[in-house]
């Protein structure tokens, strides 16, 4: 059984980082894509990031040049670094992987992911 745990979540001021982390378990880690999606107060879960089996990475282009995505097969987590946090950053923050056929390969569409962890709320104070 597939599960995946997020952790580091909080409340920062504007222009704060955060991190957080995935620890997934119950399957081969590494051959599966990543992704971190997110979900503010009354909006539609939206993507945020993915990586690759291989450390290939995507990130939204709004969040592009504040977030990264990395992953450490050896301890079975994936990571997302956010800097410049700005209000409009709340949200929860969701983990998520493939399965299936292609699960290897990066995915920005919520249908893509099989396995949701349960959420890590960030909220960014201004």
């Amino acid at each position: 059984q597939v599960q995946l745990v997020e952790s580091g979540g909080g409340l920062v001021q504007a222009g704060g980082s955060l991190r957080l982390s995935c620890a997934a378990s119950g399957r081969t880690f590494s051959s599966y894509a990543m992704g971190w999606f997110r979900q503010a107060p009354g909006k539609e879960r939206e993507f945020v990031a993915a990586i690759s089996w291989n450390s290939d990475t995507y990130i939204a282009d709004s969040l592009k040049g504040r977030f990264t995505i990395s992953r450490d097969n050896a301890k079975n987590t994936v990571s997302l670094q956010m800097n410049s946090l700005k209000p409009e950053d709340t949200a929860v923050y969701y983990c998520a992987t493939r399965t299936g056929r292609g699960s290897a390969g990066i995915a920005t569409r919520l249908y893509e992911y099989a396995y949701w962890g349960q959420g890590t709320q960030v909220t960014v104070s201004s």
